[in-house]
């Protein structure tokens, strides 16, 4: 008998010393966020990920990585979703579209010059931008309430950078942990937005063409390409942002997603992007020159 308490007393000891160690070693995503940011402001690849990385454990990690941007990219002002698409979602493995961060200086003016080589796998991609009027739009339960809080509608092409190397298979949560590839985008001047019918019908059929510098029309999306209306992002965006005890403001921006698809940059070339009939008073031109 003694014998046997003995064994029992020693396996017990060796649980709790199993126990407390589960609790109090690092989770292994611990440090990623910063590894992979110091790769991402550096331009290298990014040569591989944890394949069995969740979205939850994404999260964390993008958390620690756009903290880790902000001394070179400034605050933030808005969030952007990716994977808007269904067949985009499918190619990366994932059911929702996915949420990152817009930092200050990743904004840039339409007519800027940018390095074809602005990151380490750099892209080009039609997007739009609504930005929040009023902290109302956290109580907002359809797509019409939510426009009564958009203030304008700004066209946006988006400079994303995949960041991993290109034999590497990019997931949901990979996408996710480096902040959605969010580096760069050029706008152009905000449209006022109206919470009307006819607001909501230009939301959502309005054509956007992409351009090169010969006047050539590479590709044309519409504003349903965004979860069928782009105030459905909006709503999404808010949803994932309400889960993690967050909210919108005032003057966030809001960067709904892929309008026309990803496309590699080319230096020497000119990207113009056409948006017609979002604005009542005619199409609105925007152009990136990548040198």
């Amino acid at each position: 008998m003694k014998r046997r308490f003995k064994v029992q007393g020693f396996s017990s000891l060796l649980f709790v010393f199993i126990l407390l160690s589960a609790l109090t070693a690092s989770p292994l995503w611990a440090g990623e966020g910063a590894k992979f940011a110091s790769a991402y402001l550096k331009k290298e690849p990014i040569p591989s990920y944890d394949p069995n990385l969740t979205m939850d454990q994404a999260m964390k990690i993008q958390a620690e990585f756009v903290e880790a941007l902000k001394p070179a990219f400034g605050k933030v002002v808005g969030y952007k979703a990716g994977l808007t698409n269904p067949n985009v979602q499918k190619a990366f493995g994932v059911t929702a579209p996915v949420r990152g961060t817009l930092l200050e200086k990743m904004i840039l003016k339409s007519g800027a010059e940018v390095p074809a080589a602005f990151g380490a796998r750099p892209l080009y991609e039609g997007d739009l931008i609504l930005r929040v009027k009023g902290s109302g739009i956290n109580k907002a339960k359809t797509p019409e309430e939510a426009l009564r809080y958009i203030d304008a509608a700004v066209p946006f092409i988006e400079l994303p950078d995949l960041a991993f190397a290109k034999e590497v298979k990019i997931n949901g949560p990979a996408i996710t942990a480096v902040n959605v590839a969010a580096r760069l985008g050029v706008v152009g001047d905000p449209i006022p937005v109206k919470a009307n019918k006819e607001w909501l019908e230009r939301l959502k059929n309005f054509k956007l063409q992409i351009y090169d510098d010969k006047g050539q029309m590479l590709i044309e999306g519409q504003g349903s390409a965004l979860l069928e209306h782009p105030l459905n992002v909006v709503l999404w965006i808010r949803d994932s942002l309400k889960a993690e005890g967050k909210s919108l403001k005032k003057g966030d921006l809001l960067s709904l997603g892929t309008i026309t698809k990803l496309t590699p940059t080319a230096p020497g070339t000119t990207i113009r992007a056409r948006y017609v009939g979002l604005d009542p008073r005619g199409p609105v031109e925007i152009t990136v020159k990548f040198n």
